[in-house]
Parts: structure tokens; C-alpha cells; sequence
């Protein structure tokens, strides 16, 4: 009985989106809470969940596999595949959230991108910023959550390790492969990452 209930509920939501211009492709795999806003020229491809306390703006699409919880997203925002959004979450207008993205109590500036295999918890991070792949902040020490402040046109290398509290300042870059301790300043380079050594005419024993 309850099974039924919700399926009806969701169907009703369904229909109700469709009929306000959303694009689903094939809504019968895509579930909505009773509370979900969205706006308009939206995309939802198949097997998307979208959980409580979620807002979607204009000209956005959710890619399939991703599920959505407590975020305000603002217009022009591309989500997924395969992206978890955890509640406490802002995507401010023109970012991008990638495949295999893990996002948590975050803002993600305007135009700003998180492409792909990363973990953005506890952080801020402002416009024009490039997270490389593989990146992850590093927001708990074992007693508590510590925040990551990413500021305005910062690179960040792929497979770098941010170790919160810690702040990145404007245009400086993370070269990839970095486990990152202590606050970058503006317009700088932080790096690393260990010499590469090499042995010549090597033969394996």
C-alpha cells in the first residue's frame, strides 16, 4: 500500500515537472521529493534521484546517475554523471560539477569547474577556479572539520591533496601530485611533489 503511494506521488511530480517545460528522457527513472524547485530549460537524463531540500535554477542539466540533496543550484550549471551533492551545498551560475564528483557543505563560485574523481567538503571556492582530477580536501583530522578556502582564478593540479584549515589566494596554482599544508599566496606556485629519479638500462631481477 505505502508502495504504491509513493509510486503515485512520483508519477504526480513527474507530470507535474513536464508540464512546466522540464526535459526528462525518461522520467520514469528519475525520482523528485515533494518539495523540489525547479526552473526552466532543465535536463534531467535517466536515473537521477533528487532528495529533500533541492533547487534548481534555469538552463541546467543533471546528468544520469547523480544524486542531489540540499543544494541551491543557480542557472547554467552542468551536473554528472555519476555526481553526489550533499546537503549545505551552493553551485553558483556557469559551474560545472563532473562524473565521480563528491561534493559536501560547499559553494562553488561562478564559472567554476570540479570535472572529475574529486571530493570538495567544507570549502569554499570562488570564480574561475579549475579543480583538477583526482583532487580532494582533506577536511577531517580525526576530531573535528576543518574548512578550505579556494580563492578567485586558482588552478589546481590533478591529484592533490588540500589539508584543511588551509587557504589557496587568488591566481596562485597547485601543481598536480601536491599535498598542500600551509595557505598559498596570490599569484604563486605551490609545489610538492618529490624529484623523479631514474635508472638507466635497468633490468628487472
Amino acid at each position: 500500500m505505502k508502495e504504491k503511494k509513493l509510486e503515485k506521488l512520483q508519477k504526480k511530480l513527474r507530470n507535474n515537472f513536464i508540464k512546466k517545460g522540464v526535459k526528462m528522457i525518461a522520467p520514469e527513472t528519475v525520482f523528485f521529493s515533494s518539495d523540489t524547485k525547479i526552473g526552466k530549460k532543465v535536463v534531467i537524463e535517466p536515473y537521477v534521484v533528487i532528495s529533500k531540500n533541492v533547487k534548481i535554477g534555469n538552463n541546467v542539466t543533471i546528468s544520469s546517475f547523480s544524486h542531489l540533496e540540499g543544494v541551491n543550484i543557480y542557472n547554467n550549471v552542468n551536473i554528472g554523471p555519476y555526481a553526489r551533492i550533499r546537503p549545505g551545498v551552493i553551485i553558483k551560475s556557469g559551474s560545472k560539477i563532473g562524473n565521480f564528483v563528491e561534493v559536501k557543505k560547499s559553494t562553488i563560485g561562478q564559472n567554476s569547474k570540479v570535472n572529475h574523481l574529486s571530493y570538495i567538503g567544507d570549502t569554499s571556492i570562488g570564480k574561475n577556479v579549475n579543480i583538477g582530477a583526482g583532487t580532494i580536501t582533506c577536511n577531517y583530522n580525526g576530531v573535528k572539520k576543518n574548512r578550505t578556502k579556494i580563492k578567485d582564478k586558482v588552478f589546481i593540479g590533478s591529484n592533490s591533496s588540500l589539508v584543511a584549515p588551509i587557504t589557496i589566494n587568488e591566481k596562485s596554482t597547485v601543481g598536480a601530485g601536491s599535498v598542500i599544508t600551509k595557505n598559498v599566496n596570490k599569484n604563486s606556485l605551490a609545489l610538492t611533489r618529490s624529484n623523479q629519479t631514474e635508472v638507466k638500462n635497468y633490468k628487472r631481477k
